[in-house]
């Protein structure tokens, strides 16, 4: 099974508010898929999204 991880936890994980994570997912700046009416995030998405976006600044 997939690692999904809620908007919070993403939160958490980057050191980033939710309002900010929501920012960036309608800018389709951060992978994350829809499950039922929820926003969730897969961990190896989040990993690579790291590395591809922030680790060329």
């Amino acid at each position: 099974m997939e690692n999904l991880l809620t908007v919070e936890e993403v939160s958490t994980f980057l050191k980033i508010s939710k309002k900010t994570i929501y920012n960036l997912v309608s800018q389709h700046r951060i992978p994350s898929v829809k499950v039922g009416g929820a926003r969730r995030f897969r961990l190896q998405d989040i990993q690579a999204w790291i590395v591809e976006d922030r680790g060329g600044k």
